[in-house]
């Protein structure tokens, strides 16, 4: 947890526009300017742009509403690129429970909006993968790009 406070302390101080950090737990989460239902959107147009495939967008606050219960807007994407993916799973089969990819915005309870997703070096230490460093280092890349987009 140290390291992801100096992380975000470090991008702060860099002037960085959009804050994330990486925690122990495997996740990047990016502050959004925008609202949930809005982050999402522009999280689709930004990865539909360039040809990811949407496989769900699950509106979790809507199945609770159905279910005659409470929850404060969040909202799931599920998306991908199989040919950034395949390599994944073929270096170690159990990367296919992370994948494809998902990323989810929601409100706090300060009434901050988060987009929140896996961390791509984080799937490499969790699943063994060796040998699929460039690939990461892509999808970590685009990854960031797609949600800055969302986020501001």
């Amino acid at each position: 947890m140290k390291f992801a406070r100096f992380l975000i302390a470090a991008c702060m101080i860099a002037g960085l526009s959009s804050v994330a950090a990486a925690a122990e737990d495997g996740l990047i989460r990016k502050q959004s300017a925008n609202g949930v239902y809005q982050t999402i959107d522009k999280l689709k147009a930004a990865l539909e742009s360039k040809g990811l495939t949407i496989f769900a967008d699950i509106d979790h606050s809507a199945g609770a509403k159905r279910a005659e219960l409470a929850l404060r807007p969040t909202r799931l994407l599920i998306f991908g690129n199989p040919k950034l993916g395949t390599p994944l799973m073929q270096a170690a089969a159990t990367t296919a429970i992370d994948l494809p990819q998902k990323a989810v915005a929601y409100r706090d309870d300060d009434g901050k909006v988060w987009l929140v997703y896996n961390d791509p070096m984080y799937l490499k230490q969790r699943h063994a993968i060796e040998g699929r460093d460039e690939v990461l280092k892509k999808i970590a890349g685009a990854l960031d790009n797609f949600t800055d987009a969302a986020i501001k």
